[in-house]
């Protein structure tokens, strides 16, 4: 029997996978997906969306939800006059709802795989070698194998959580994200190490919910990506006003496991300069970076390189050292985000029909989902001086916005920089309520290469909280109209 032959084939159903195979039979090519995770799906399905949809991105801002409207009622209500006795939270109810919403977005890829008419595959796939104009990708699942035939095939594989060496992750007391997003209760103490986007995000979570949470970090600044004002803002934030423990500069020495019934589940004994400190906590999270997954792709039957950190190596255009086999997402080089993927999906399947696909890698934006939420595109003022470009800066806090006070959270700011020359705004960066939509106008004027003036002098609805970009826009020419 003839192998079934496609256009293209994609290995992994994640963010960057799904969407192009979406855009490729868009394109009119003859489209699969390979994807192997059912992620505990309850009838052993395969479930598309990779870690993003499933315990990921999705999941997380769920329950980030979850745990911010806690804080308000608790918190913040008593200031519009509204009284509530015996809050309590249900952490069962919250964590099947994050469930629900990931049930319903996954099986909603499904129903754009069958509208677009792409063909999924489900197993573990591999390339196994060449036949004529043909890659051949075997894919092994529950019920055996086959070997598909395809003219492309689009690595997008995606990236598993980094463990650190003699802390066993079990999901249950040790965990990286998969289990920080399926805690039974609120734990009474939760460690973290790792202070990246994923260990303040589910810190923040729990924290919100009545847990003690210490922070470990091995780098010596919090938040080193960030523009220095956004981390310096950030810190007093997390640690004074809500009370997240964050050490920094920490070398872990060893993790210690007890028995139930004896008190302390987990002892982590660290260093932080010539002292030497022991944590107790009840749950651990380790979020200390991820591993792109391409162990098991059988990259060395096709001849695919890869570098010394497992990333496949490719060119400007997602494209490998192989003709016909692209690249996309978590496994090439650059931010391991779930947007950059899916722009690159876009770009390899119109590529591959001869379109002038392209991702502008300057300008994709970066969020934290914290409360408040931190964003940011282009370059930091620690880029710039350190790249001898220069620059001018306009800051507006949202405390003089009338939205934010309205909405009873004036926390932050909005920068605008722009070269100091040409005006042409080189980065802009948030902290605040809603900062994950606010950036969405800065990413916008950067790919159009605007000017701070070209913001300053576009009208913002009132009373909004976009109206501090505004502000900002217009403070880089020292004009603010308020404040």
């Amino acid at each position: 029997m003839a192998n079934r032959q496609f256009d293209v084939v994609v290995i992994g159903g994640g963010p960057g996978g799904y969407i192009a195979a979406i855009r490729a039979a868009q394109l009119g090519l003859t489209a699969a997906c390979i994807e192997k995770e059912s992620y505990a799906d309850p009838k052993g399905e395969v479930r598309l969306g990779g870690t993003c949809l499933n315990v990921g991105c999705i999941p997380s801002k769920a329950l980030l939800q979850s745990s911010e409207l806690y804080d308000q009622a608790g918190h913040s209500f008593v200031m519009h006059g509204i009284g509530l006795d015996n809050l309590k939270i249900d952490v069962a109810t919250m964590v099947r709802r994050k469930d629900n919403i990931v049930t319903q977005l996954t099986g909603g890829i499904k129903g754009l795989f069958k509208k677009n008419k792409v063909t999924l595959l489900s197993g573990h796939g591999r390339f196994v070698g060449r036949e004529d104009e043909f890659w051949q990708v075997e894919v092994v699942g529950e019920n055996g194998g086959e070997v598909v035939n395809a003219k492309n095939v689009i690595v997008a594989t995606g990236s598993r959580p980094r463990h650190l060496d003699g802390i066993p992750v079990d999901n249950k007391v040790v965990c990286d994200n998969v289990g920080a997003l399926a805690f039974d209760a609120v734990p009474k103490r939760l460690g973290v190490i790792g202070a990246g986007v994923i260990g303040l995000e589910l810190g923040s979570v729990w924290k919100r919910l009545g847990a003690d949470v210490t922070i470990l970090e091995a780098l010596p600044d919090f938040l080193a990506a960030a523009d220095p004002a956004v981390a310096k803002e950030a810190w007093k934030t997390f640690t004074q006003k809500q009370g997240l423990k964050i050490h920094l500069d920490v070398k872990i020495n060893k993790v210690t496991q007890g028995k139930k019934g004896q008190g302390t589940q987990i002892s982590v004994e660290y260093e932080v300069g010539d002292e030497t400190k022991t944590l107790e906590c009840d749950k651990l999270i380790v979020s200390v970076g991820r591993i792109p997954n391409t162990d098991g792709l059988g990259a060395d039957n096709v001849g695919l390189a890869l570098d010394d950190r497992g990333h496949i190596a490719v060119d400007d255009h997602c494209q490998t050292s192989q003709p016909g086999i692209w690249a996309v997402g978590d496994v090439v080089r650059g931010p391991m985000l779930a947007h950059k993927g899916m722009e690159e999906g876009v770009m390899v399947a119109e590529r591959i029909v001869g379109q002038a696909g392209h991702v502008n890698y300057d300008v994709i934006p970066w969020v934290m989902y914290t409360h408040p939420e931190i964003a940011w595109v282009g370059k930091t003022e620690t880029q710039l001086k350190s790249e001898g470009i220069e620059f001018r800066a306009g800051q507006i806090p949202f405390a003089a916005n009338g939205r934010a006070l309205g909405q009873g959270d004036t926390t932050g700011f909005v920068k605008v920089i722009a070269d100091a020359k040409s005006d042409r705004v080189l980065g802009v960066h948030i902290i605040g309520n809603n900062a994950s939509e606010l950036i969405v106008e800065a990413v916008v004027a950067m790919e159009f290469g605007a000017s701070s003036e070209d913001i300053a002098r576009i009208c913002h609805a009132h009373p909004t909280l976009s109206e501090v970009m505004h502000e900002a826009a217009l403070a880089v020419d020292k004009r603010p109209l308020h404040f």
